[in-house]
């Protein structure tokens, strides 16, 4: 690009959408439930969990995506995707995320 550097250029990340991986949310929409998952293809993941395909949640169906998060790595999206399951974590995505 027209006056890009080597120096600029560092900080641009090179991360497509296709690229990420995706934390995300689900609530029932009939029983006082939520499933956290991580997958790097939201769109099947959520065809997977709507036509009964995941035994976590098929007992809970319907459901809807509450929220999600794009992280750029399978890495962080493990990492944060276990935060939410624990404790604080929990807390958090009840009381900030998903209220």
């Amino acid at each position: 690009m027209l006056g890009e550097t080597s120096s600029t250029r560092a900080f641009i990340p090179e991360v497509t959408i296709l690229n990420f991986w995706y934390v995300y949310a689900l609530r029932s929409l009939v029983k006082k439930f939520v499933y956290v998952g991580s997958t790097n293809d939201i769109r099947r993941r959520m065809d997977e969990h709507a036509n009964g395909l995941v035994q976590s949640t098929k007992a809970y169906l319907p459901l809807e995506l509450a929220a999600y998060v794009a992280v750029p790595t399978e890495r962080k999206a493990r990492e944060l995707e276990k935060y939410f399951k624990a404790g604080s974590g929990k807390a958090v995505l009840k009381k900030r995320i998903l209220s």
